[in-house]
């Protein structure tokens, strides 16, 4: 008998501690820091959990503060979370320095730590199948041959369960030494996704084609039913293996921070997906979302509500709100 989905949406990957920067300026200068926490993987969570949909977060954290600190704030946002508390490595920690107005910089420092020990051990039997939708990235590809197995295991677990698997290509350069490794191992899961999603730049990495259409057509190719392509101030575009095709223009809001907004933009994304929502709604949603991600600092803090979305349609409106 098939277990029935508590979950609209369950994530596998790193969470960090965040170390941000309150003042503009170089950081060597010495500023005020304020800790958080982030992660592609959580930050999806999150934004699913804030549109109403019922997320989970599959990671390994450091038995710490900054680890605490992780699991108490997704509990606070409604995440269920199964988490391993590596007894000997630390949570991984980044830094967010904000070097000159409307720019950030971050660094991390990750290598050894407990998230790049995930493994397949730290999977639990059956939280996969419990979820409508299984989500993963590239950056646990990047971490070490230890994530990326259990990014495949989760996966197996979702062809296994007949749970819908999406995969964010969220390439970040400096954790790979060999672009070619990076772009063959992309390949491979966006291969084994149902949904994927690239940055513009990241779509011509993985597919080596410029040309929009050309990006969505071979991803559907490869195996997806849902390609979708994020172009920032441009927009969103996004393709089906059943023929549909659209496209939504970005929103102006007042940028604050721009890390995280892909993330929320697939949190969008998903948690209309999960719902039942056509391709329109997904991507209109999705675009919205990461749109009001960029007004305040943080990585998953500006992840908006449905209530926040219906503010925002009615400010288009009417901007004082009575």
């Amino acid at each position: 008998m098939t277990e029935p989905r508590t979950l609209d949406v369950v994530t596998v990957g790193e969470s960090l501690g965040l170390l941000s920067s309150e003042e503009t300026g170089a950081l060597r200068h010495g500023s005020r820091m304020r800790l958080t926490f982030g992660g592609a993987e959580s930050n999806v969570a999150i934004g699913v959990a804030r549109l109403g949909g019922a997320a989970g977060w599959i990671g390994r954290l450091g038995a710490d503060a900054v680890g605490a600190l992780i699991l108490r704030e997704l509990r606070a946002e409604s995440v269920q979370t199964h988490a391993t508390i590596d007894p000997v490595a630390a949570t991984a920690i980044m830094l967010k320095e904000l070097p000159v107005p409307g720019s950030s910089r971050v660094r991390y420092y990750r290598q050894s730590q407990a998230g790049s020990r995930l493994t397949t051990d730290d999977v639990p039997q059956g939280a996969v199948a419990s979820a409508k939708i299984l989500h993963v990235t590239g950056i646990s590809a990047a971490l070490g041959a230890g994530p990326l197995a259990a990014v495949h295991r989760a996966i197996d677990d979702a062809k296994d369960s007949g749970t819908l698997v999406s995969f964010d290509v969220n390439h970040r350069g400096s954790l790979w030494a060999d672009v070619e490794l990076a772009t063959k191992t992309y390949r491979a899961l966006a291969r084994r996704a149902d949904i994927v999603f690239a940055g513009d730049d990241e779509a011509a990495l993985v597919t080596e084609s410029r040309d929009l259409r050309a990006q969505l057509d071979t991803l559907l190719e490869w195996g997806a039913h849902q390609a979708v392509v994020k172009r920032g101030q441009r927009g969103a575009v996004a393709a089906t293996r059943d023929g549909g095709y659209d496209s939504v223009p970005a929103i102006e809001v007042p940028v604050v921070d721009t890390v995280g907004a892909g993330d929320a933009f697939v949190a969008g994304w998903l948690a209309e997906q999960a719902r039942g929502a056509g391709l329109r709604v997904r991507l209109a949603t999705a675009v919205a979302c990461g749109a009001l991600a960029c007004t305040a600092r943080g990585d998953w803090e500006a992840n908006p509500t449905r209530a926040d979305l219906a503010q925002r349609q009615r400010s288009a409106v009417d901007p004082v709100s009575r």
